[in-house]
């Protein structure tokens, strides 16, 4: 490649970058989710398109859909909170790996007998659609609030569903006979056993080092942070186990161990999952070619018409059967199975392989997923309301940001006050800091100053507060108490009344404050 040829491959992609992030305006407007218009973005550049330009490698296309998969997973799992999904986690695990056996059982089922399509092929596209999407659930939910039970268990089952989802379509697109079943259940728990233990390794010992060792600037945590979340995905996939399952476990740990300067390390993994998902379906899109898409678009429809009607529903009652879950919230669960990225890319690995019909294959996989996204997308919202699942009565969070003072020994806490928390009107006396904590400067509508025992917080305001190492876990859980409970947080609880361990050492004489730790719900 030139010098001039890699200037106009620039130019092109900044451009093709620009009309990404304009489209995201649409997206947040029209409420549907940006996938379609970035996927919009590389049909109108691709051969049959305005650009006209050919593209038909699969192998790259998988290669990158797989990166772009890494970067978004740790994405996701740094942006997800714990305590949200801790509850939600066994119904998660259960509609992740039994659910999906369901899916592709119904899905496979219809794609024989409905359409016509032969076992192997069945079986390839009731696999590949078995993968929900984050991205997409959430993107056309972002304006409505729903119990965090819900919420985690979306969160967690896209997190979780891809890994054996991948090893399925391997085993299905393999040329030859299918290993019996118990051998394929048996390898399935292996590596998702491998990747589990690789992720939450990697995680809590890259957590630990990023936690003792201050690095000389501030920009080189979120890029050791996702190096750490890439070196999980690395290293479970050469140990023979699920890569994608480690890289989501390593970032969710890495999410929630209180690293310094947190916001930036999630504003900057946000960022790269923008390029990613954008580099993806722009890359996708480009791959299809819509004039071959006419003779797959009704059997695309009647299995997609299967898998939301019939196989997503019967998925979430088996999976929830012994959680007790509301039927409201299992119906909102099952119609809220978009499908996205995942399903595409994984459609290229029977075409890599070399599987007769992969092109048909890829092809329903691709109108399938437009076309029930464009139904599904703008009614999930409206379906929540409709369900009275919107959850408006919870406090925002407050938005913590840490920063170490090595040599002082002690941290230093940058709070923002959101629209809806219950710090506004509260005294700064009345926060009940810990012995070793204090608010030393609030910032109020760009007007700086040192704030005394009766200074009123409001919303918009933004402190700093000084802790030392001893008190400051303890210090943040007080903030993010007040913030969801008011001032009399410490009796009358957050959401809850889980009691929190107070520190020890030597500012364990300090008196029994009564704190709570917020809980979801």
């Amino acid at each position: 490649m030139s010098v001039h040829e890699l200037n106009e491959l620039l130019l092109i992609c900044s451009l093709v970058l620009l009309i990404a992030v304009a489209a995201v305006r649409i997206s947040s407007r029209s409420g549907l989710p940006s996938l379609l218009l970035y996927l919009g973005i590389g049909i109108a550049i691709g051969q049959d398109g305005i650009g006209n330009v050919e593209f038909d490698n699969a192998e790259l296309t998988q290669v990158i859909g797989y990166a772009a998969l890494v970067v978004i997973l740790a994405e996701g799992g740094l942006g997800t909170k714990w305590k949200e999904i801790k509850p939600a986690l066994p119904a998660a695990v259960v509609l992740s790996t039994v659910g999906v056996a369901v899916s592709v059982g119904i899905t496979a089922a219809a794609a024989h007998y409905l359409v016509g399509l032969d076992w192997q092929q069945a079986l390839i596209i009731g696999a590949v659609v078995s993968s929900t999407d984050a991205a997409a659930v959430f993107s056309v939910l972002r304006k409505v609030p729903l119990p965090s039970r819900v919420t985690g268990v979306l969160e967690a089952e896209s997190g979780f569903n891809d890994a054996p989802v991948v090893i399925l379509v391997v085993a299905f697109s393999t040329v030859g006979p299918i290993d019996s079943w118990y051998v394929l259940v048996g390898t399935i728990a292996m590596e998702l056993a491998i990747g589990a233990a690789v992720g939450l390794g990697v995680g809590f010992l890259g957590s630990f080092g990023l936690r003792h060792v201050a690095l000389p600037a501030s920009g080189l945590y979120p890029i050791a942070v996702m190096a750490i979340a890439v070196t999980a995905y690395a290293a479970g996939a050469l140990a023979h186990g699920s890569g994608f399952l480690a890289v989501y476990l390593a970032a969710m740990v890495l999410g929630n161990a209180k690293l310094p300067h947190a916001p930036a390390n999630r504003g900057f993994a946000e960022g790269l999952g923008w390029i990613a998902q954008i580099g993806m379906f722009v890359l996708l899109g480009l791959l299809v070619t819509p004039s071959k898409l006419g003779d797959d678009f009704w059997p695309a429809v009647i299995i997609g018409l299967v898998l939301t009607v019939v196989a997503r529903p019967m998925e979430v009652w088996v999976s929830l059967l012994p959680f007790r879950i509301p039927w409201q919230e299992q119906a909102l669960m099952s119609w809220a199975g978009l499908r996205g990225a995942v399903p595409i890319i994984l459609a290229t690995i029977p075409m890599v392989s070399g599987i007769e019909g992969s092109e048909r294959v890829f092809n329903i996989v691709f109108v399938l997923v437009v076309v029930y996204t464009l139904v599904q997308g703008p009614t999930l919202p409206w379906l929540a309301k409709a369900l009275r699942l919107g959850d408006s009565s919870g406090a925002a969070d407050l938005g913590v940001e840490s920063a170490p003072l090595e040599r002082l020994r002690g941290h230093l806490l940058s709070v923002a006050i959101p629209e809806g928390s219950k710090m506004h009107g509260v005294e700064v006396a009345e926060l009940r800091l810990p012995p070793g904590a204090a608010v030393t400067l609030v910032v109020r509508e760009e007007k700086s100053f040192v704030p005394g025992p009766a200074t009123v917080l409001r919303r918009g305001d933004e402190l700093l507060v000084v802790a030392t190492d001893p008190v400051r876990d303890a210090t943040e859980r007080r903030l993010r108490a007040v913030g969801q409970g008011g001032k009399l947080a410490g009796w009358l609880g957050t959401g809850g009344s889980t009691a929190v361990t107070q520190p020890k050492g030597p500012h364990s004489h300090w008196p029994n404050l009564p704190f709570t730790k917020r809980t979801s719900g």
